[in-house]
């Protein structure tokens, strides 16, 4: 194993912003790898923000955004725990980042769980028409990657987010909700366009 340096954990912690003693533990952990304690705070990160997403979120902001032209326009209601991290610059840019998202992408729903009951039946249904030649087994299995697909176009949360499509909407809040530790969630936003 090699000897954790204090300036592997500064690095580390420069690169991912998340606390000494986090640093040092992925570090330790990963017996010095620099990529591989990345990936163990992001885990660590994922499973802390998956904690808190039951935590109430009723404080926040409202954030524009209007579009070079004037001619596409969001307003995204961006909820957190405190009046504190509504102040945050990186909880700010994370607004303005979102609303830029919205506007480029035009998302109709926030999540699955917001798509209405009969929008799902017949993007299922349509998803079941287009596979019916295939074999019996394999029919479920298609339509359900179909919808992850459908989902991934139409609802906020699923999209590949537009400054890293290696990540979706709903990774990138978790990363931040990881980094200051309080939960974060979309509230409601609205795009309108000429």
């Amino acid at each position: 194993m090699s000897e954790i340096t204090a300036s592997m954990v500064n690095e580390l912690r420069q690169h991912t912003g998340a606390g000494l003693m986090e640093c040092k533990k992925a570090l330790t952990e990963s017996n010095g790898d620099f990529e591989k304690a990345i990936v163990v705070l992001k885990k660590k990160g994922i499973a802390s923000a998956e904690k808190k997403a039951s935590r109430d979120a009723n404080q926040g902001m409202i954030q524009s955004y209007i579009h070079p032209g004037a001619r596409v326009g969001v307003l995204l209601e961006l909820k957190c725990e405190t009046d504190f991290v509504a102040k945050n610059e990186e909880f700010q840019k994370l607004a303005r980042d979102i609303c830029m998202h919205i506007a480029a992408m035009s998302p109709a729903y926030i999540s699955p769980e917001d798509v209405p009951a009969d929008v799902v039946a017949k993007e299922r249904e349509v998803a079941a028409a287009q596979c019916k030649d295939k074999p019996a087994q394999a029919i479920e299995r298609i339509i359900e990657g179909k919808l992850a697909k459908w989902y991934s176009e139409q609802c906020l949360l699923k999209q590949p987010y537009i400054k890293n499509q290696d990540q979706s909407v709903e990774s990138h809040i978790a990363e931040l909700i990881a980094k200051i530790g309080e939960n974060i969630k979309v509230g409601r936003f609205s795009r309108f366009q000429i």
